[in-house]
């Protein structure tokens, strides 16, 4: 794989067990799912990460596209295009939060759609409307599994994809049969990458700002004190650059004491890589990245950053520690149930689940109606005019109803 920084996330997204992360393997040749229970289970639970490179073939025509370095078609050895990573998200229904948070870190998505189930599953309509939240406008459909199903019933399901598509969203979107295990139509795949999913713009000059996605201690048991590294912070760089010896300030922070204030921490960046041990001077926004520190390790383990904004000194976005005013907007049907049920109005002391960036809180309203004041379980970091989710808790579950921009 080339070693250079991946310049944009894909989000692999869609319901339970419709092939998310076997496509993400046709593609990258990483079986994302790593965490024991995610094994046991066979389903994701976490949000797994692959890095992938496409190459061009240009004595193809059309230019035809490819993860491998010699084309498949013609036998020519292939250009490099660019580097993407996926990032795959869990589409089960008591999983949606940390679906959200993904979100918050892609710069486009495939939604993965089974062949041999109706059309459309409760956390197909979740997802698109998760991406719709978000401001997610690059889509590909990926009409997985069709070699379960017979050719009438492909096209049958095919029609259903196309009729909720037209119904969901106001932009043409490309819908692509394929069969993840077996890597058919993967080219078709990647070519629809290329074409519907281009990089995004990256303003190198403001503010650097990183989302948290998962941190680690990665020292192993029974090292040395002088073997002892500081915790890793990995995520996405949405602005601005990070470099070693970089100064950095991460927002809300911990609580040190339980039902404590949340503090600020300040730290040094040792070390930058990205996906495959890949050793960067700088890094740039686009793709997934981790970061070395002198934090206690402590601090990092076991994704406890998670949520965090990282920046340099002073120059974060504002930490809301106690409550958040949000001008409110509600989707007319909820989403992720089997059958149809209305969004009824905010109501006043209510618990509402915020995704906020890469964070999640709970928020009791304490004034409800277009414009809600809601008091915060633990800070959130973000800027005003940002958009987040609002989830509630309906039949036992965090059910998506609409989004909020936060005001002053």
């Amino acid at each position: 794989m080339k070693k250079v920084q991946s310049e944009i996330n894909i989000g692999m997204v869609g319901h339970v067990d419709h092939g998310k992360t076997s496509l993400v393997q046709a593609l990258s040749g990483i079986w994302t799912d790593t965490h024991s229970e995610e094994l046991r289970r066979g389903i994701s639970i976490k949000l797994g990460y692959a890095d992938c490179v496409i190459y061009k073939c240009t004595g193809c025509e059309p230019p035809y596209y490819t993860t491998e370095k010699k084309c498949p078609a013609c036998g020519s050895k292939t250009e490099f295009v660019r580097k993407i990573s996926f990032v795959d998200a869990p589409g089960h229904e008591i999983l949606m939060a940390r679906m959200l948070s993904g979100a918050a870190i892609m710069d486009g998505a495939v939604l993965v759609i089974a062949a041999n189930e109706e059309c459309p599953q409760p956390q197909t309509r979740e997802h698109l409307a998760a991406l719709q939240i978000t401001g997610i406008k690059n889509i590909v459909i990926a009409q997985n599994k069709v070699e379960l199903v017979s050719d009438e019933d492909a096209k049958t399901n095919y029609e259903q994809i196309r009729d909720f598509v037209k119904q969901t969203l106001d932009v043409d979107v490309p819908i692509i049969p394929i069969s993840a295990l077996h890597k058919a139509n993967i080219d078709v795949v990647t070519s629809a990458l290329e074409e519907f999913i281009p990089t995004p713009k990256r303003d190198l000059d403001k503010p650097a700002k990183l989302y948290v996605a998962r941190s680690f201690d990665i020292n192993k048991p029974g090292a040395t004190v002088k073997e002892l590294v500081g915790g890793v912070i990995g995520g996405t760089i949405l602005a601005g650059t990070f470099k070693t010896e970089d100064e950095i300030e991460i927002a809300p922070g911990i609580q040190q004491k339980e039902d404590g204030p949340f503090e600020r921490l300040y730290s040094v960046v040792t070390t930058v890589q990205a996906g495959g041990n890949i050793k960067l001077e700088e890094a740039k926004p686009g793709g997934l990245i981790a970061l070395g520190t002198k934090l206690d390790s402590s601090i990092t383990k076991g994704d406890g950053l998670v949520g965090n904004v990282v920046g340099k000194p002073d120059n974060l976005p504002p930490v809301w520690d106690k409550t958040l005013q949000i001008q409110a907007s509600l989707l007319e049907r909820v989403v992720g149930l089997a059958e149809e049920k209305k969004v009824m109005p905010i109501k006043q002391n209510e618990p509402l689940m915020l995704t906020v960036g890469a964070s999640a809180t709970i928020g009791r309203v304490k004034e409800a109606g277009k414009n809600a004041e809601l008091e915060l379980q633990r800070p959130v970091c973000i800027e005003e005019g940002s958009r987040i989710a609002i989830s509630r808790r309906i039949s036992g579950r965090w059910r998506l109803i609409g989004w909020g921009i936060v005001q002053p």
